[in-house]
């Protein structure tokens, strides 16, 4: 996995972060990372499920085997081309440089990655990856308690070039009025380096269950209620003038791909078989 490159651009609304990559007191509430590295990898088809889980499970092991102290979390599509999302968090750009510099300086480590390279690569149609930071400005209560989550939705909205400030006015309006309901998390990053440099946002919105997204249905209506028709006129006005495109898609949480530390672990048994991952049939 680490040695693809890939993320996909996504939006939505996030809540909370994972802030893998940066040490945490507890394995629950976590702030998000300030930046982000999303491998995306896409897959072919009849290539997914246990097939894919076991040629990533190399990864694991490989980084489990090292002790490795820098964790990802793995994310598998439910809507659009099937693919996998792997999310790494880091609390600077110089903290990545040195994590980078530590695997290509730790042979045992850099070969055990290299052979699951080759396996897991003859699954792929495609990867890539992409770099973002984290905007605290466009997110609302971005804190939760991420182990006992199992679906991210992820939102992404380039933006025509030349408004961002349009983008950033309609993401605080919607900040605002979220803020008097609880129970509403999202989490925005802002990307740096990728497909859509310089005018892409993606945000990301944990849910612990299915039924949330019929929540949210819900929520979407009395939302345009109680911002009413001069609100609403407001936010579409800004909406065109600051959008691009904009799509929303929905992913599992898969822990058989995923290297997270021992408290999400002991926080979840959902966690437990991330432990011990299987072994890529040779």
């Amino acid at each position: 996995m680490r040695k693809s490159t890939g993320l996909g651009l996504l939006l939505c609304l996030l809540a909370g972060w994972s802030g893998l990559g940066i040490a945490q007191e507890k394995a629950g509430e976590m702030p998000p990372p300030k930046v982000l590295v999303i491998i995306r990898e896409f897959l072919k088809p009849g290539r997914t499920g246990t097939t894919h889980e076991k040629t990533e499970g190399a990864f694991v092991q490989a980084f489990r085997s090292a002790k490795w102290p820098t964790e990802y979390l793995a994310v598998d599509s439910l809507s659009g081309k099937p693919r996998s999302l792997f999310l790494i968090g880091y609390d600077s750009f110089a903290a990545w440089e040195k994590d980078t510099q530590a695997v290509q300086k730790n042979a045992t480590l850099s070969a055990a990655l290299d052979r699951a390279g080759l396996l897991d690569g003859d699954l792929q149609s495609d990867a890539d990856a992409s770099v973002l930071t984290y905007r605290e400005d466009l997110s609302l209560r971005p804190i939760v308690d991420l182990p006992h989550m199992r679906y991210f939705e992820i939102s992404l909205f380039v933006v025509k070039p030349g408004h961002d400030k349009d983008f950033e006015n309609l993401a605080k309006m919607y900040v605002s009025a979220y803020e008097k309901v609880p129970d509403v998390h999202w989490a925005t990053f802002q990307l740096m380096y990728g497909q859509q440099s310089g005018t892409a946002y993606v945000v990301f919105s944990p849910l612990k269950s299915a039924s949330e997204v019929d929540q949210e249905i819900v929520m979407g209506k009395q939302f345009e209620q109680s911002m009413g028709e001069e609100g609403m006129k407001k936010m579409s006005e800004l909406s065109a003038a600051a959008m691009e495109s904009a799509q929303t898609n929905l992913f599992i949480f898969n822990p058989r791909e995923s290297y997270v530390s021992d408290k999400w672990v002991a926080a979840d048994p959902f966690w437990r078989v991330a432990a011990k991952p299987s072994k890529p049939s040779q």
